[in-house]
């Protein structure tokens, strides 16, 4: 079998499209046409239920798919062995990543990485909702949280720092809390579900306080924004609010408790899957971009610790 006409077949199920396909690898719709049935006639089975409007996998092209993925990246993997020259990061690289993180801190990097690999494009699909890497065909998913999930294999990309603030102009309204007890008498606002907020209290000792939220967003830009703007105490993530902290729109709130935050930022990918040379520069490249110590963390030490 022909790894192109592999690849073909892995882009039309993803696409649900065999234009659209066609066109992401340089094809004309009736020469995709004709390389997918021949595909066919030689593995004898049908892979995909076609009308005008969409391609979608038959049962065969269903249990077909991984195995098809699987000769694709191993190709891909060899072609790797041969040098860097012959083996340059090409293809369709479909990425998972959260929508503000995305937006903040991958989008921007993109233009010097499409320089770097021009034969490379990319399909990012930047949503807070949990994807299915598998089902949805991603190659890589960008993700803080806990990890827990064997069946990944996973990159530390940096750590998910937490702080709790708020603007000066809320404060001076509403006085500072100062242990987390007090936090029922404040306005609170908080992002998806997270409203269990953990303490390291001044004996090291575990603090869990569940607040009840006067405003409750499924964005934490939205909740940035809105506690920027007076409307009460947030938790927030220091990839999210560094550049309000820096410029003193948001102040540390209970500095003397630290918040505790067992989450991480990770580069996945199914274990399932060899490491192609397309995800393995991706990964690499975004654990360039945030370093040791992510850019957006410089300098928040000193001034979170002059909040106490």
């Amino acid at each position: 079998m022909d790894v192109d006409d592999l690849n073909l077949f892995i882009r039309i199920a993803q696409l649900r499209s065999i234009s659209a396909a066609a066109r992401d690898v340089g094809l004309t719709p009736a020469g995709a046409s004709a390389r997918l049935a021949a595909l066919e006639r030689k593995l004898s089975a049908r892979l995909l239920h076609r009308t005008t409007r969409q391609a979608t996998l038959t049962e065969d092209g269903l249990a077909f798919l991984p195995h098809a993925e699987n000769v694709v990246n191993a190709a891909e993997s060899a072609r790797a062995a041969l040098g860097r020259e012959q083996a340059a990061p090409r293809g369709t690289l479909r990425v998972a990543a959260p929508a503000s993180f995305a937006r903040m801190h991958i989008v921007p990097g993109l233009p010097h990485f499409c320089r770097q690999y021009p034969e490379l494009t990319l399909d990012f699909r930047i949503s807070d909702s949990i994807v299915d890497l598998v089902e949805g065909a991603f190659d890589v998913a960008v993700r803080y949280t806990e990890l827990s999930d064997s069946s990944f294999i996973a990159r530390r990309l940096a750590p998910d720092n937490r702080v709790l603030v708020a603007s000066s102009e809320y404060i001076q309204q509403r006085g500072r809390p100062k242990t987390p007890d007090d936090l029922v008498e404040h306005t609170c606002l908080v992002v998806g579900t997270l409203d269990l907020w953990t303490f390291r209290g001044k004996d090291a000792e575990v603090i869990e306080r569940r607040v009840a939220p006067s405003i409750r967003i499924n964005d934490g830009t939205a909740v940035r924004d809105a506690a920027s703007a007076g409307l009460g105490i947030a938790l927030m993530a220091t990839w999210c609010a560094s550049d309000e902290i820096r410029s003193g729109t948001l102040v540390p709130v209970l500095p003397d408790y630290p918040l505790i935050s067992t989450q991480t930022l990770w580069a996945l990918y199914p274990s399932s899957r060899e490491l192609a040379p397309k995800v393995r520069v991706f990964i690499d490249w975004l654990v360039g971009l945030f370093g040791n110590q992510p850019y957006w963390d410089l300098g928040l030490e000193r001034i979170l610790n002059n909040g106490r």
